[in-house]
């Protein structure tokens, strides 16, 4: 049984629900990552016993379903996107702002399907936007691309965030302390397309580099998704 499909307990004297528990591990996540959570460190924040949490929840793995689930709320979008290009393209950014307002999403991304009703909603408005257009198969696999995508540039994203936060140098800064030894190797000859890479490439911010990577999927995407010739 699922803890969607558990029951809560009674209400007790102290006012307590799963509820304010998800809401107050988030807010823990959002402040110190998943490794700040624990049913101890949230039954302390609520002032409650620990041993009144597992009325709710059981297991600190159930908190983390409930937390993704309540961040899912985040991203399912106010009105129907107007084509399946627009849903996969809505899904793809409310994700990502979602996930760098709370970086601890990026670590639970990505693994077994989540099945809380925000999740199932987002899913369900994902596949009605492209109910019809392509044999199940391929919608399918049209929207674990996508996705797939989705995860891997969010995941680089925080990584660089965190690593920025972590050394203190902004990714500038990072780049004039490393430089040197760049120049150095390029020099040598050797790396002939990482030097024209490096000298010669465009600069661009996250969110742009984000969005027209997304761009690209979405048009292969759309080639699968295109009627057979007659």
């Amino acid at each position: 049984m699922t803890v969607w499909d558990r029951p809560e307990p009674p209400a007790r004297p102290a006012p307590l629900d799963r509820e304010r528990i998800v809401a107050t591990a988030i807010a823990l996540a959002d402040e110190g990552g998943l490794e700040a959570v624990s049913l101890r460190k949230v039954a302390a924040r609520l002032d409650a016993g620990p041993m009144r949490l597992y009325g709710y929840i059981s297991t600190k793995e159930e908190l983390f379903d409930l937390m993704v689930d309540e961040v899912h709320g985040e991203i399912l979008p106010e009105e129907p996107p107007g084509d399946w290009r627009e849903a996969l393209r809505v899904r793809a950014h409310r994700t990502r702002q979602a996930a760098l307002r709370h970086e601890w999403l990026a670590d639970l991304l990505g693994g077994r399907p989540a099945l809380g009703p925000n999740a199932l909603a987002v899913g369900e408005a994902t596949l009605a936007a492209l109910d019809g257009l392509a044999d199940l198969g391929t919608v399918l696999r049209a929207v674990e691309t996508v996705s797939a995508y989705v995860i891997g540039a969010i995941r680089r994203e925080i990584t660089e965030l965190r690593a920025e936060r972590a050394t203190g140098l902004s990714e500038r800064e990072w780049q004039r302390a490393h430089g040197p030894h760049l120049r150095r190797m390029l020099a040598t000859g050797r790396y002939p397309a990482l030097a024209k890479a490096v000298y010669d490439g465009p600069d661009s911010d996250a969110e742009t580099s984000f969005a027209t990577g997304l761009d690209w999927v979405l048009d292969a995407v759309a080639v699968r998704l295109a009627p057979p010739r007659a």
